[in-house]
């Protein structure tokens, strides 16, 4: 009975040993599967404009898990916009680089676009479907030349805690915005909003005006074509965009002479918005990404931290558009050494996973369909469909995006009125 009693006793550890062993491999098998040699030798860089890149090197770390012989390199290049297209033709060419939506239709990037991969090709096996599809750019043969690895938008930084100390709700029409600016001055607030608007690349205006023209494009899109050609006829369209931006600087919500002491749209706009008496501060999800390292850096923030969040501008009666923007993107080098592996971390890259992960590093809008990944970027996640706009999709180019930042700013710190403005559309500089 004894000798019984241990042969079923070790039959049931062995099934239970069995059992647990097949878990890691199950696990395993829903995520990244390599499909090279885990022997393979080889070297793979990635040329940007970043200074640091602090989250890709995390993701060098974790693909070395797989891969251990593979030697990944971060480069940042001097003047990358002016020098990708060289350093692409040179000996020390990366096997990845930054793409940029403006670069689509420039034809002094042709070089450049004709160096990058079709990463939409199925024998890659990239999960693509894991982005959301507002954000991948199709060329004209239906290729995907250009794949986001963050997103980014335009919005407002939002102090929670002062809403909540003067018991104000965070606006969600444009009605509700110039009430709730006029509730903080009462209050003696003297800047409820604010924003970089120093010179005409500042992105105050813009940040407000741009993407109520692109809603406007929306409902007019047989007009974009026309708009980035720069035809004068598109000008009417950015008519409601530059009116709710007059709206806004008419009723005191912004103090262009206050904005103008910020003397940077990153780490100033960081820093003056975390001296704690500003409700709403406008920017790009960009200069969001710079909130989390720059908190210990404010002697404000550090002795009286608040809670924030980014959000679209209520610029509507409906609520404020969400431009759904790529921030980064991630282009291969179809020429360059190690293809195969270099598309190998491209298919690890590019899972929910590693791209949330990165997104969380780098405090960026994650690519994925988790928008609420990130608590600062909660709200983002509740803004209803027919607010969300997709540039790429819709098939904006740079032009048209040049013409409106450069007619807000115009109209909005007074050297041209609303008309003037349209009329000059496609002319202005």
């Amino acid at each position: 009975m004894k000798k019984l009693l241990a042969i079923i006793l070790a039959a049931t550890m062995l099934l239970g040993f069995a059992a647990c062993g097949t878990e890691k491999p199950q696990e395993i098998q829903e995520g990244f599967q390599p499909k090279l040699s885990a022997e393979t030798e080889c070297k793979i860089n990635i040329a940007g404009s970043y200074s640091n890149f602090e989250a890709l090197e995390a993701e060098f770390d974790r693909f070395n898990e797989f891969y251990p012989n593979v030697e990944l390199s971060y480069t940042k290049i001097d003047d990358y916009n002016n020098a990708i297209a060289t350093v692409l033709e040179g000996n020390d060419a990366p096997n990845i680089f930054f793409s940029f939506s403006w670069m689509t239709g420039n034809a002094a990037y042709d070089s450049v676009f004709g160096r990058m991969e079709n990463l939409a090709d199925e024998a890659l096996g990239l999960d693509l479907a894991c982005i959301r599809p507002g954000l991948l750019s199709h060329d004209a043969d239906g290729r995907v030349l250009m794949v986001p690895i963050f997103s980014t938008s335009y919005g407002m930084l939002i102090n929670n805690d002062l809403f909540e100390k003067e018991g104000l709700a965070v606006p969600k029409t444009l009605q509700e915005l110039m009430d709730v600016c006029a509730a903080f001055r009462e209050k003696g607030y003297k800047n409820p909003m604010m924003g970089y608007s120093a010179d005409a690349s500042a992105p105050l205006m813009n940040t407000i005006a741009y993407p109520i023209f692109a809603g406007t494009l929306a409902e007019h899109p047989e007009m974009v074509a026309r708009a980035n050609a720069c035809d004068p006829a598109a000008g009417e369209y950015m008519r409601p965009a530059l009116e709710a931006l007059s709206q806004l600087i008419e009723k005191k919500c912004v103090d262009l002479k206050e904005c103008e002491k910020i003397s940077d749209n990153y780490t100033e706009v960081i820093l003056r918005f975390f001296e704690g008496d500003v409700p709403m501060m406008i920017c790009t999800g960009d200069t969001v990404s710079g909130t989390g390292k720059r908190e210990s850096q404010s002697e404000a923030f550090t002795a009286h931290p608040f809670t924030y969040t980014f959000a679209p501008v209520p610029m509507t009666d409906k609520g404020g558009y969400f431009l759904d923007s790529p921030s980064i993107q991630f282009s291969v080098n179809s020429a360059c050494n190690d293809l195969d592996m270099t598309n190998e971390f491209m298919r690890f890259l590019l899972t929910k996973t590693e791209l949330n992960e990165m997104a969380s590093v780098k405090r960026l809008i994650t690519p994925t369909t988790d928008l609420s990944f990130d608590k600062v970027y909660a709200p983002v996640a509740d803004v209803a469909p027919e607010l969300i706009v997709s540039p790429s999709e819709l098939g904006i180019e740079d032009t048209l995006a040049v013409q409106i930042r450069l007619a807000s700013f115009k109209v909005g710190t007074g050297e041209m009125t609303i008309d003037e403005a349209m009329a000059k559309y496609g002319t202005l500089e």
